[in-house]
């Protein structure tokens, strides 16, 4: 890398169970403008744009150049949009940055999902052919992966129980989150996950700023140097996958250099309890990394943001000198299909 590239404001919604009576672009503007000033910026400052959404959730085509009212498109801005979470939008951005084409980026991600039913609307993520016309819903494939790690001997319903109750209860400090402080575990959704396993179904925003070299650091007083960011897909054959392990985040985190020394935080897009003894694994955390200081998914998962909001809940840390080195993750598709993994350092103290 020839430039260095950082996280210099970060900012969310509170996350609710449903905002119906907000569009996407008024839940969108009051973060779009919070970030903004943040770093001390207008609109007009901003040399890319790069948004994460999908039209399954809003339940219309292109719904993505609505919520360009928020952030404002005249004059004529540069602009780009993926059908992906927002930390694949943030990739793009940091690309982009990267050239030199620009030295600021707006990178923003939203997701409603009250309206319809999340766990049908995920099923479209699936092989056509095969899979996708037996309609397994996104919580049986993800209790599919967590009954495989139970019998393979990598965890168990109580050990699951427990990563349930450390998330929620380290989210009493996320004013933000959806879900905080003592959640009961509930009954079985579909065994082995109960009530406590899955995440919230809400709806949510976030977006980031990213600089170049010296404009970072007038912009920020401790900018989150993105140190490496790689990302890597699975089979989308479930049945050619070993649903216990994630070789994909363990190759996007060797890529973006994870393993070259500890880091001390690990913001995990973890949706399921499951997934997250998974991620551990995969990506060699033991008892000295903090995990999901902010509750993780399991406290606040709005769909298409709750993976940028890992990034930016881990370049926070390092902008409040509560982190040195973070690592942070996200994921897309069943049963952690597609994994994205940033590590972001701040400068020595």
């Amino acid at each position: 890398m020839t430039r260095e590239i950082a996280v210099v404001a970060f900012g969310q919604t509170d996350h609710r169970r449903t905002s119906d009576e907000l569009s996407e672009v008024e839940m969108l503007i009051p973060v779009l403008h919070g970030v903004l000033d943040r770093a001390g910026l207008k609109t007009g400052d901003i040399g890319f744009t790069c948004s994460g959404s999908t039209d399954y959730l809003a339940g219309r085509a292109f719904s993505f150049t609505m919520a360009l009212d928020g952030v404002g498109a005249w004059p004529p801005i540069s602009e780009s949009h993926v059908e992906m979470d927002g930390a694949w939008a943030l990739y793009e951005a940091w690309t982009k940055l990267l050239t030199g084409d620009a030295d600021t980026a707006l990178v923003y991600a939203y997701g409603k999902s009250s309206p319809g039913s999340v766990r049908d609307v995920l099923t479209r993520q699936l092989d056509p052919y095969y899979v996708a016309p037996l309609w397994p819903d996104s919580v049986a494939l993800a209790a599919l992966q967590a009954q495989a790690l139970i019998d393979a001997g990598h965890a168990d319903e109580p050990a699951l129980a427990g990563v349930a109750a450390r998330s929620r209860a380290s989210a009493t400090t996320n004013s933000h989150a959806q879900l905080s402080g003592s959640v009961p575990q509930g009954d079985y959704v579909v065994h082995p996950l109960r009530t406590g396993d899955c995440p919230p179904v809400g709806d949510g925003a976030a977006a980031v700023v990213l600089a170049a070299g010296e404009r970072a650091r007038r912009l920020c007083e401790r900018p989150a140097w993105i140190r490496g960011i790689d990302h890597r897909i699975e089979a989308h054959a479930l049945g050619v996958r070993d649903l216990t392990d994630s070789p994909s985040t363990r190759l996007a985190a060797e890529k973006a250099g994870a393993f070259e020394r500890p880091v001390d935080t690990a913001e995990l897009h973890a949706p399921f309890t499951s997934q997250e003894v998974v991620l551990r694994r995969a990506l060699r955390l033991d008892d000295r990394v903090t995990v999901n200081p902010s509750g993780g998914a399991l406290a606040a998962n709005p769909i298409m943001a709750a993976g940028l909001i890992r990034i930016g809940e881990a370049a926070a840390r390092i902008h409040r000198g509560e982190s040195d080195r973070a690592l942070a993750h996200a994921t897309s598709g069943p049963c952690l299909q597609q994994n994205l993994v940033a590590v972001l350092e701040g400068d020595p103290r």
